[in-house]
């Protein structure tokens, strides 16, 4: 599965700075849209533990 278009956040309304996610070869790529340069490759696994742990506030003490 390759999702050419990356997908932005649904919290970053009409913002151009934001999170955007795409999927490609079955990883999950993550990149911040005024760093596009820059992407993070993970397992579909680790990234929804990752939205798990942000969703239940275990990340808040490094905001």
């Amino acid at each position: 599965m390759h999702q050419k278009n990356w997908q932005k956040s649904s919290f970053s309304s009409s913002s151009d700075n934001c999170v955007e996610v795409r999927t490609v070869d079955g990883l999950i790529e993550v990149r911040e849209s005024d760093a596009s340069e820059l992407i993070l490759h993970t397992a579909a696994a680790t990234f929804a533990e990752l939205l798990r742990a942000i969703k239940s506030g275990e990340l808040d003490h490094h905001a």
